[in-house]
């Protein structure tokens, strides 16, 4: 007779006590949290504070990332607006991790499994995604996709 089949790492309801479920969602928000406040203090619109974009520097082309920080820093004052000017896809990247952050603790107060797996499909959607802002953000009619110059 066959034992039965072990279930797959983190789809096991966890049936340890709240404290203990929650080690794992605020550990993630520490480790997030830390430097997005040092982000937050150490304004990124002051020339010197962070190094330059290596492509950026090379190429004169803006990578993905290129304006992340500014976005950050303006996500750590509330002001979506800049955020979004700055860097849309970080801006909504952090949004949709927020979210995905939430979700994950509420499941872990209530002793279900985080739930949260990208398959391979989504994965290359998600670098389609970000080669495409990429290559648009730097043509002339995405032009308001590249970040204000420092």
């Amino acid at each position: 007779m066959n034992a039965p089949a072990a279930p797959e790492p983190g789809t096991a309801p966890d049936s340890g006590s709240v404290p203990r479920r929650l080690v794992r969602p605020l550990a993630a928000l520490a480790a997030v949290a830390m430097p997005t406040a040092f982000v937050g203090a150490v304004d990124p619109n002051t020339p010197g504070h962070y190094p330059v974009c290596p492509l950026l520097q090379a190429t004169g082309w803006w990578c993905p990332g290129c304006g992340g920080l500014r976005c950050v820093h303006a996500l750590t004052r509330g002001d979506l607006l800049t955020a979004g000017h700055d860097n849309l896809m970080v801006t909504l990247l952090a949004l949709a991790a927020l979210a995905l952050w939430v979700r994950w603790t509420v499941r872990a107060v209530r002793g279900r499994p985080a739930g949260v797996r990208l398959t391979g499909r989504q994965t290359v959607l998600l670098m389609v995604a970000l080669a495409v802002f990429a290559v648009v953000r730097n043509l002339p009619i995405g032009a308001g996709l590249a970040p204000p110059a420092v």
